[in-house]
């Protein structure tokens, strides 16, 4: 049944930051109050269609299309601020109503954006006029022009323009009343009725509902000053005069217009007088340009040319099985109509190679296509590897193929210009994001709202896990912590939270998307400019690829920056390598993998994959690419099963012979999505097609499907191999049961290739290959901790930065030696160390601070530069220590741009030389007399601008208690038997607090020791004793198991004890221990007993020796005490042998 009334003016949270309310909480209210049609009208921009357009059809709603536009108050183009301090602009509502309205909605909307935007995206009365077919009209809120110039007084303004828009918008204008309680409306409703007889004009009613519900007003009013950046208190803000601008059911609207004539019956009017459907399921692919000289102007001919080209150049041969797929693949394509998808794509990748811009071997199921690699889209032969090319394309469900391609990071702009510059630029632009408020942020946000401390927020958003898109609710019943600061004082702040939970909050650019449309982009999606200046598409990638549009996935892959800049270091010493070609067979990179020394190599680097590797022992690229689809979450518990089967401790059992060929290459278990389609290929007889169709049934739990499949393929195991058919339903269970879990194998493949080739790298040229990993990692100080700590086990010395040496990336100085990259100091910009690097050609070497600030343009090495080159060590080879160059900025930039000012004057001395050293040898300041900086400070300062201490560690004040309480030697590949306890000291780093199953608070935490990092896993039992140690930077020992076997890797601990290093003394020296072999005949025992008796103390002396039968005796020395101190340590070892003596508990 239709209703009365229509809401024809609303806002969702796409009206970023002035929407309370989801596109399907809005829909959903909508069906609640029996209503069958709404109209969402967002602030200036339609980023909310397509999912309104599709959640309203899915509810039986029917979806109107519009926008609460800003009208420039002359031309769109004039951007000077106002007189009466106003932005220029009124608000008006305009409606599509046919698809023609549409796409002139979409052209408004986007000129508002790249034309008109001044505070808010504006338009004008030209547009208007331009653009007005297929739009109804509606005047506006209070900030409408006719309202506003009533409220003013200036009734002739509004009549005119009333009377501007009624030319406009013949028949489809319409005098917009409201009333939400606010006198100026109450007024507006009497003028408009008076205007509404006069010029014979119809009248319409909407309440601009910004929320669901009226309890929710408050949360929106939240949601306003997170827009406007004002805390809620401020009583300049804006805030909404009333708490009435939500959903109001019909009933109320009717008590509150039925004075003003049609209000109520004309939103049924203009409901009923819109109809047009969004067009959805259609490709609209650009054409690509094929060369005139082509043989054939047909792109599915002059696609297949190049493939068969492509083909003899791969394989040097033109086999009839090559044909064979070849073709099969040309005509699923040219029935699908996607040749030209594939022309744009392979002519962009060979862009990029002809450029010399680093592509990556392909991504995702391409790689499963010949012609991706006749191509040269993809560098995977699908032949070797057994991929198909229907888990890409299937003829059976015809869908936009998806080529995902990874560029080097530093140059996927130039590939995106190319583009443009071939399609043209109103043919191409970025794909729109939208940030969304999750758990943490929702309550930061809020929290500084509401004027709450930054302490307090924090410690409240840190009480929810960091567990990845936790929501508030399974936060607040995992923490009791905060689920008691929810009822207490943060009750308001978790509640106002909660509704604006998972709502927009700012828009952004998609990392890697681009559309390309076959014409106009407006005609098909609306355009936004970003404040840095960005244009981008105003629907995201779901919403453009549920209209067909052509979208490309240019994804910045660092690993391929690295291998870049890796071979680029590797020519300049004189050396050519061919990465593309390199042997995939060398078993020297196999025992890179076996021994888990993949820190830097893509993909293989986390602890967890590193022990798996060790115990695999991985000997073929296979191996490699079966590790990178078993080590996610669910297919992992088969990891042991695989490798204890590679290795012949576990026989592989086939449930019938045919399926052997399948998975003879993962030891009989299946791992990837393409082996579950051979089995129902070679098994059941399914086509391929057919085959992945099953696939996806089951990956998505499509129970009906499944059932339906599950008797076809019974039937077909029996017919095609005349299996019993109870070994069918087992074939059919076992796949279903891996299906959920299989991983597609030709993107496993691709980027097990890209790791090969980093391991390769560091296997072959590790100074290289660090350096470049080094540099591409600058910003990251966590990851350049990481890398630098991995140099040292690789035996690499990274030399400290140095402004006389070190050049702005990480560089090989020689095999063993890596010179520190200046770009990692914090706070010294590109531009400055280009300069100091350019004026460090012409000046042999900087010798003091003046000096150098003599030479090198201040603007860009500035007061912050110096203190953070001074603090970081990179001053170190110049004249004075840090404390005098640090004391010395002040004069030194003031002496530098004074004898830069003379150099540019070309001043010429009092002693008539023109040579600038000798005007101003006299006047160089010295460096005043200041102490060096204590080692703390020292230290504290190169963390602080490098991320890490490099000239020292602060622990090494604790280092004799360090190392004589921990019985752990980082240096030894030992392998610790799992019963031993092992006992180590260090700082506390990395702290991250989780709840266990029974919502108990434990710890994961490393800790940074002298000689390596152990990762430390304190279970709720141990947290809640040890609590008040475990804290950020605290000095402990901490005693425990290890969790596996640890083999030239990160050790990894249980906690079972942890002891402050103040107290390790007191606790763990109860007992010196000394083991005599009375066999020895330089062995004093009256030396030891004078010692003993020297060093009198609290600890017990024990003394180990051998017995008769070869068993150790133990004696006790009740008659003496000794002290545990160093000295006496030493001295005792001195006597007795390092070895021989040590303390115990």
């Amino acid at each position: 049944m239709n209703s009365e009334f229509v809401h024809l003016h609303n806002h969702s949270d796409y009206s970023l930051l002035d929407g309370a309310q989801t596109v399907q909480t809005l829909v959903n209210t909508i069906d609640d109050l029996g209503m069958d049609s709404v109209a969402l009208t967002e602030h200036g921009n339609m980023f909310s269609v397509i999912p309104y357009y599709k959640s309203a059809q899915k509810a039986g709603v029917k979806p109107i299309i519009g926008c609460e536009v800003y009208v420039a108050v002359g031309s769109r183009f004039e951007k000077k601020a106002r007189s009466d301090g106003g932005w220029g602009n009124n608000h008006l509502v305009l409606l599509a109503q046919n698809y023609t309205g549409y796409q002139n909605l979409m052209k408004l909307v986007t000129h508002g954006y790249l034309e008109g935007f001044y505070y808010r995206p504006r338009i004008d009365m030209d547009l208007l006029k331009e653009h007005s077919e297929g739009i109804i009209c509606l005047s506006g809120c209070l900030k409408g022009e006719i309202p506003e110039r009533m409220i003013k007084g200036d009734w002739a303004g509004a009549k005119q323009a009333a009377l501007n828009f009624a030319e406009i918008f013949e028949d489809r204008f319409y005098l917009e009343v409201q009333n939400h309680g606010i006198p100026d409306e109450i007024q507006n409703i009497k003028n408009m009725k008076k205007l509404s007889a006069e010029l014979n004009l119809p009248m319409v009613c909407t309440n601009d509902a910004h929320y669901a519900k009226h309890e929710h007003w408050e949360a929106h009013d939240v949601h306003i000053c997170l827009g406007t950046g004002k805390d809620r208190d401020d009583p300049k803000r804006l805030r909404y005069a009333t708490p009435e601008f939500y959903f109001k059911t019909q009933d109320q609207m009717f008590d509150m217009f039925k004075d003003v004539p049609g209000a109520i019956e004309n939103t049924r009017r203009i409901a009923d007088s819109i109809e047009f459907e969004i067009p959805m399921g259609n490709y609209h692919l650009p054409n690509f340009p094929i060369p005139k000289d082509a043989e054939s102007p047909d792109p599915d001919n002059y696609l297949k040319s190049l493939c068969v080209e492509g083909v003899k150049n791969r394989y040097g041969d033109y086999t009839p099985e090559l044909e064979s797929r070849l073709n099969h693949e040309l005509n699923v394509i040219q029935k699908m109509g996607f040749a030209g998808y594939f022309l744009i794509t392979a002519d962009f990748v060979k862009y990029a190679k002809d450029n010399a811009i680093p592509v990556g071997p392909g991504r995702g199921s391409a790689a499963g296509s010949l012609v991706s690699y006749s191509l040269g889209i993809t560098t995977i032969d699908p032949i070797r590897h057994k991929l198909l090319f229907e888990r890409f394309l299937n003829p059976d469900r015809i869908s936009m193929p998806d080529i995902d391609i990874d560029f080097c990071i530093e140059r996927r702009g130039e590939v995106i210009d190319y583009i443009k510059s071939q399609y043209g630029e109103n043919s191409v632009t970025q794909i729109i994001t939208f940030g969304k408020m999750k758990a943490r942020q929702v309550v930061r946000d809020v929290g500084r709202v509401l004027g709450h401390s930054f302490g307090d927020v924090d410690k409240l958003a840190k009480m929810i896990p960091t567990t990845l898109n936790i929501t508030l609710d399974e936060a607040l019943q995992q923490n009791p912590e905060l689920l008691a600061a929810s009822k207490g004082e943060y009750k308001e702040l978790l509640d106002y939270s909660k509704v604006l939970e998972g709502m927009n909050r700012h828009a952004s650019i998609h990392a890697a998307g681009v559309v390309i449309a076959p014409g106009e982009l407006t005609d098909y999606v609306p355009l936004y400019r970003s404040s840095q200046g960005d244009i981008t598409s105003q629907y995201d990638m779901k919403g453009l690829e549920d209209l067909g549009l052509l979208k490309l996935d240019f994804l910045g892959l660092r690993n391929l920056t690295v291998i870049d800049n890796a071979i680029k270091l590797i020519n300049e010493s004189g050396k050519k390598i061919d990465i593309e070609n390199i042997p995939l067979d060398d078993q020297e990179v196999y025992r890179l993998f076996t021994k888990g020394l993949t820190i830097g190599v893509f993909q293989f680097e986390s602890s967890g994959m590193r022990e798996f590797l060790k115990k695999l022992k991985p000997t073929a690229i296979e191996d490699l690419i079966a590790m990178n689809a078993l080590y996610r979450p669910g297919p992992m518990n088969n990891i042991d099963d695989f490798i204890k089967r590679k290795h012949g401790k576990k026989q592989i059992q086939y449930l019938h012979p045919s399926m052997e060929n399948i998975l003879q290459e993962t030891y009989g278990i299946i791992v990837y999505q393409e082996q579950v389609m051979q089995i129902a290929n070679e098994i059941a007889g399914f086509s391929l097609a057919e085959a992945d169709i099953m696939r996806r049934a089951m990956g998505k739990k499509i129970k009906k499907l499944m059932d339906e499949l599950k008797i076809k393929f019974i039937e077909g195991a029996k017919n095609k191999n005349n299996i019993e058919p109870e070994i069918g339903k087992q074939i059919y269970e076992l796949i279903e049961k891996f299906a959920e879990y299989g991983f597609n194998k030709s993107h496993s493949t691709a980027y097990a290739y890209v790791a090969y080739q980093t391991a390769w790298l560091k296997t072959h040229y590790p100074a290289e290959f660090m350096s470049a990993n080094l540099t591409s990692e600058m910003s990251n100080i966590d990851r350049i901790v990481i890398l630098i700590n991995e140099c040292r086990k690789m035996k690499i010395d990274v030399n400290p930065p140095d402004v006389n040496i070190s050049s702005i990336d990480f560089r090989p100085v020689d095999e063993k030696t890596i010179s520190f990259g200046l770009n990692a100091i914090k706070n010294v910009g590109t531009k400055a160390l280009e300069q100091i690097i350019d004026s460090r050609k012409s000046q042999k070497k900087y010798d003091s601070i003046f000096d150098f600030t003599a030479n090198v343009a201040l603007k860009t090495v500035n007061k912050k530069v110096l203190e953070s080159l001074i603090m970081s060590g990179a001053m170190d080879s110049l004249e004075g220590n840090r404390a005098q160059k640090f004391d010395a900025i002040e004069v030194a930039l003031k002496y530098g741009q004074n004898e830069q000012d003379a150099k540019s004057k070309n001043q010429v001395s009092l002693f008539g030389s023109s040579e600038s050293e000798s005007s101003s040898d006299t006047m160089v300041p010295t460096l005043n007399k200041a102490d060096e900086w204590i080692e703390s400070k020292m230290l504290e300062n190169e963390k602080e601008v490098l991320g890490m201490y490099l000239s020292g560690h602060p622990l090494l004040k604790y280092a004799d208690d360090l190392e004589e309480y921990s019985n752990f030697d980082f240096t030894d590949k030992v392998n610790y038997s799992n019963q031993e306890k092992i006992r180590i000291g260090g700082a506390i780093t990395d702290l991250k607090l989780h709840f266990d199953k029974k919502n108990n608070q434990m710890a994961f935490f490393k800790l940074d020791c002298l000689g390596g990092q152990a990762e430390i896993l304190a279970f709720s039992s141990v947290f809640s004793k040890y609590k008040h140690l475990v804290k950020s930077d605290n000095v402990v020992f901490i005693k425990g198991k290890q969790t596996d076997e640890t083999d030239f890797s990160d050790l990894k601990l249980i906690a079972e004890e942890i002891v402050t290093v103040e107290n390790a003394k007191e606790i763990y020296s109860k007992n010196v221990n000394i083991r005599l072999d009375l066999k020895d005949t330089t062995l004093d025992i009256s030396k030891i007993s004078k010692l003993a008796k020297e060093y009198k103390g609290k600890c017990g002396l024990m003394f180990h020796m051998a017995s008769a039968n070869g068993r150790t005796q133990r004696i006790f020395a009740h008659n003496i005490k000794v002290d545990s101190s160093k000295t006496f340590l030493k001295k005792a070892r001195q006597l007795c042998g390092n070895d021989n003596v040590w303390v115990s508990e």
